[in-house]
């Protein structure tokens, strides 16, 4: 007959409470997790920092040719300058105002056509290839056609920005309803939802990442799509400030302009992100 006898380690001291049990196991090492991890605090900002450092240690140092590409501390001179005279804030607000109505636009014709065509078999066949005929037409290439339908005033602006908007919103929206596994159209047939039912519980839910994905990318190209219709036939705007200080070589002006665009578009994203993670905070992804 065996005994099976177990070893112990007596304690040494008085702080020791008990007894330790050897058992000759080694032990588990911890997995490394596999996710990003925690989110870094300002992480949207950290780049665009580290390029203004670098642009102003260059310039610090005469490595950029301020003819060409003036210092960090000279832009910001010249957008003091612009703005106490007034010329910044007009033209500042006049490029929103464009930019938000073709937003407008374009965010409700994409809405529209997508929930058509992604919902209906009849809407699909008369939507769908028209929008991607329109997708294969480069957007800036209908300048020319717009203005002689429209004028050369502020309506064809409008026009051309809310199609550069509808077009990424519509796509996706589309894809995104296409995408719905169609065992949750047969889990409402078998619950007996209604068409409005239906559509409040499994189709907005399913197809709101997509759309919000379309929606960034169409805040995105109404900036894009502005900064080349502003320098058409426009007498204020930040595009048409770009332009005139092109033909008098002030590259400082140039460089607040797009950086304004460029902070318009980082604020816009920002947001459109925000929103997205308020409204899709039930989902469990890489980045939350």
């Amino acid at each position: 007959m065996t005994t099976t006898t177990t070893s112990t380690v007596t304690p040494t001291t008085a702080t020791d409470a008990a007894p330790v049990e050897v058992t000759g196991k080694p032990a588990r090492k911890r997995r490394r997790g596999l996710a990003p991890g925690k989110r870094l605090p300002a992480s949207r900002v950290i780049g665009p920092a580290l390029f203004f450092a670098l642009w102003a240690a260059a310039s610090a140092a005469g490595q950029l040719d301020p003819g060409a590409i003036p210092a960090p501390w000279t832009v910001l001179s010249t957008a003091g300058h612009l703005w106490t005279d007034g010329t910044l804030p007009t033209d500042v607000l006049t490029s929103l105002e464009r930019a938000g109505y073709g937003f407008a636009l374009g965010l409700t014709a994409g809405v529209v056509l997508a929930l058509a065509s992604g919902l209906s078999r009849i809407g699909e066949a008369l939507i769908d290839g028209t929008v991607q005929l329109n997708r294969a037409i480069p957007t800036l290439g209908l300048i020319p056609l717009f203005i002689l339908w429209l004028g050369i005033g502020e309506t064809f602006k409008i026009a051309i920005i809310s199609i550069v908007v509808y077009i990424p919103i519509y796509l996706n929206l589309h894809s995104a309803l296409s995408g719905i596994d169609h065992r949750y159209v047969e889990l409402a047939e078998v619950q007996g939802l209604s068409r409005v039912a239906f559509v409040r519980q499994i189709v907005i839910p399913g197809a709101l990442p997509g759309f919000f994905v379309g929606l960034r990318l169409g805040v995105t190209g109404s900036w894009l799509s502005l900064v080349v219709l502003e320098q058409i036939n426009a007498t204020n705007g930040l595009g048409y400030m770009m332009f005139q200080a092109q033909n008098y070589g002030q590259s400082d002006v140039i460089l607040v302009g797009l950086l304004i665009y460029g902070v318009f578009g980082l604020v816009s994203d920002s947001a459109v992100r925000l929103i997205e993670r308020r409204v899709l905070s039930w989902r469990r992804t890489l980045s939350n």
